[in-house]
């Protein structure tokens, strides 16, 4: 069974329930102190933490006194721009007494379907946990509408958790876990401790359509533990209602635990190598030595580039002789590349007219 002890890197999902007190609106800041207290925790034994919040919503209609049921679009935009301002403020406030820096980062499903912004949010993310930051990611309900819209937390987290090779995904629930039934229907039913494979039987235990726990977004829950499982990333399902949810999980809590049988760099490789090339980069002898010892692709080691391909496409790494080397998702446009390439990375705002990233193709992205 996998452990939050010894991970790397953490990302937490936390639902507007446990943010939120339902009856007046407001923040359940004693929850809130007990959570910042875990990510210290964590963040003392060396793991670099993500939460992935709602909330702003939900703090936004309190404040705007929009009382209860659905919101109009409109309304829920003007909620959540009200919300996100207290929602920032609030786990500015958790953490600080820990000295932990807070971010925030709105995104949408654009964010990840586009290849290019995703590089973008990768390296925004990257940098901030490399800063020690603790980043705050949310949906950005104030300009989303349905069709950019990721529309549940647990999928976002999924993908932020692939966007930032996390090796640990934590669900707070209000269920402790995948049940083999309903157990508000079925006494029998007993929990999984892990899952190592999503199986149609596995599928089946979330409910139907009409069932109370597909309500409940176990179905929902299935497909980020599909997702995250694929990008080699265990995934934890847990009660998050009570206090230090995340010492909780980690002193053995009950929880399902979905297991990956690779690692978030094996996987992220293999999903790469797989992607047809829409260009190409020959290299010279010492940049391909350089990528064998694991170095990014800077400029200078490029000595042509072929293809119409954009930022964030997949490229073909070929060395002198023309030997496949490898291939990665590139920063530049083809047209980019060849005006850089030969260049050092100091060169790239007097060719290109903008401060453009050091490498061409970071070794994160690349597959070999």
């Amino acid at each position: 069974m996998a452990a939050l002890s010894g991970a790397a890197r953490v990302v937490v999902k936390i639902g507007s329930a446990l943010l939120v007190d339902a009856a007046h609106g407001g923040l359940r800041a004693d929850w809130l102190a007990s959570l910042a207290a875990d990510v210290a925790a964590l963040k003392g034994q060396g793991a670099e933490v993500v939460l992935v919040s709602s909330g702003s919503i939900a703090l936004g209609r309190g404040a705007l006194a929009l009382g209860p049921g659905p919101l109009p679009l409109e309304q829920a935009q003007a909620a959540a721009a009200v919300g996100q301002i207290r929602l920032a403020r609030a786990y500015e406030e958790a953490l600080a007494p820990h000295g932990l820096t807070a971010a925030q980062v709105l995104v949408t499903l654009e964010d990840s379907a586009n290849r290019r912004r995703y590089l973008n949010s990768r390296a925004t993310l990257g940098t901030l946990l490399s800063l020690g930051a603790v980043p705050i990611v949310n949906e950005n309900d104030t300009v989303a509408t349905d069709e950019i819209r990721y529309g549940d937390n647990d999928r976002l987290a999924a993908q932020v958790a692939v966007t930032v090779g996390a090796d640990r995904l934590v669900l707070l629930s209000d269920v402790d876990g995948l049940y083999t039934a309903n157990p508000a229907q079925d006494p029998a039913a007993r929990r999984l401790d892990t899952v190592e494979e999503i199986t149609p039987e596995i599928e089946a235990m979330a409910g139907d359509a009409g069932s109370g726990l597909a309500k409940g977004g176990m179905r929902t829950k299935l497909m980020a533990a599909r997702t995250a499982m694929a990008a080699g990333c265990a995934l934890a399902i847990t009660r998050g209602a009570r206090d230090n949810p995340l010492r909780a999980l980690d002193a053995g809590a009950p929880a399902t635990w979905f297991l990956p049988d690779l690692d978030p760099a094996s996987a992220r490789k293999r999903w790469i190598a797989a992607m047809k090339p829409r260009g190409e980069l020959r290299v010279d002898a010492g940049a391909a030595a350089a990528l064998e010892g694991g170095k990014s692709l800077l400029p200078a080691g490029v000595t042509a580039a072929t293809g119409a391909f954009g930022r964030g496409d997949p490229v073909a790494i070929l060395d002198a002789a023309g030997r496949k080397l490898g291939q990665g998702l590139t920063r530049y446009t083809g047209e980019e590349a060849r005006a850089i390439a030969g260049h050092r990375s100091s060169e790239i705002e007097t060719l290109l007219g903008y401060p453009g990233r050091a490498a061409l193709i970071h070794r994160d992205d690349m597959a070999l």
